[in-house]
């Protein structure tokens, strides 16, 4: 018997959708509460590593991630400048096992297209335009009040809404992501036929201009700067940005740099950190993913990182009996320290960038977190 048998979930990413399947697929009623409309507004690409596609795997999707998505095992290092020499061609180490490429790219909407049928073929149910507005708790259970004003009662709430967590702020924890000084500006483009991996660069006007191939077809590019109040620019004016700022690098940035209009998707975010640093879990109610730990995608484990707390959680209700503290005591020990070693070393490797540190041990940091996430959550 699990330990819960009906489960609210708030947020329909990765985290949310991950926890919906394995939840749904253990027999457990689950609602999922999307404040966003529909899937398409879930932004542009999205870059996963080795332990995500084992994370997928698990879900029952990883055919079809890799149908929809374009994988790869090694990263290049170039230089800048009109030619783009390559300084390096780095194998990337497969931290999902040997089965499994090292990296895959993939379109945003489509991986959320793919966790989204997953969990309702299994009978989850998804109501996207709404979400929790409050709720209240006792020693069995969480009541919650939605947007469009009905109620219902569940066993858990499973916070899931990301980066600014109303569910978060609603249990009362103060931990906010905080800036990091960097900002990046992405790009949904087509892909040159010589795009077959991430390319980095580094050097010139900005910290990093790279990108990376989400399919045959398309790929998204970025470029790095020192963080700055760009959100008052229009769609055109942040693809006349994109264009000045990438000037400097050759290569296939020639193409893209061409490529990038209207239709780009171009936008502008900031590089955040924050962990929770003690429980996650308020009573009956518990946040995961970037609502409970963010880090800038210098080692791209974000996604990965959100799929192993909806894997670990899930586990421990469908294989304990209670929702006591010896469970959340099992998901913390499996789950805080792991995460703060990868927001700790994401952040890392941006401020030696930031700091012009030159003799930095970026291979070992590298090496380190690959050892690390190689093993199963």
């Amino acid at each position: 018997m699990s330990a819960v048998s009906r489960v609210a979930i708030v947020g329909s990413g990765v985290a949310g959708t991950a926890a919906a399947i394995l939840l749904a697929e253990g027999g457990v009623e689950v609602d999922v509460f999307e404040q966003k409309p529909d899937l398409t507004a879930l932004g542009s690409g999205i870059t996963l590593q080795g332990n995500a596609l084992r994370v997928f795997d698990r879900l029952g999707v990883w055919e079809q991630v890799k149908a929809a998505g374009y994988s790869f095992d090694q990263t290049g290092l170039r230089a800048p400048g009109p030619d783009a020499p390559f300084i390096a061609q780095i194998p990337d180490a497969r931290t999902g096992g040997p089965e499994y490429p090292a990296v895959a790219g993939m379109y945003r909407p489509d991986l959320a297209r793919i966790l989204a049928d997953r969990a309702t073929e299994l009978g989850a149910r998804i109501h996207y335009g709404t979400t929790v507005t409050s709720f209240t708790q006792d020693a069995d259970g969480v009541d919650v009040t939605l947007t469009d004003g009905s109620s219902g009662r569940y066993d858990l709430l499973i916070g899931a809404d990301g980066l600014h967590s109303s569910i978060r702020a609603q249990m009362g924890i103060e931990t906010e992501p905080e800036r990091t000084g960097m900002g990046i500006w992405r790009a949904f483009v087509p892909r040159p036929k010589d795009v077959t991996q991430t390319d980095l660069y580094y050097g010139g006007p900005v910290y990093i201009a790279g990108y990376c191939p989400t399919s045959e077809e398309m790929m998204y590019a970025y470029l790095v700067e020192p963080a700055q109040d760009r959100h008052l620019l229009s769609p055109e004016e942040g693809v006349q940005v994109m264009k000045e700022l990438s000037q400097a690098y050759g290569g296939p940035w020639n193409e893209i740099r061409e490529s990038l209009d209207d239709a780009s998707r171009v936008n502008y975010t900031w590089f955040t950190k924050h962990v929770v640093p003690d429980a996650w879990n308020r009573g009956r109610v518990v946040i995961i993913g970037e609502a409970a730990h963010s880090c800038p995608p210098t080692i791209a484990q974000g996604a990965a990182q959100a799929g192993e707390d909806a894997l670990v959680l899930s586990e421990l209700l469908l294989s304990h009996d209670a929702v006591d503290q010896a469970l959340w005591d099992e998901f913390h020990a499996r789950r805080v320290p792991r995460a703060t070693e990868v927001v700790e070393a994401s952040v890392q490797l941006g401020q030696w960038q930031i700091d012009h540190v030159r003799d930095a041990d970026v291979p070992g940091l590298m090496r380190r977190i690959a050892m690390l996430v190689s093993q199963p959550a």
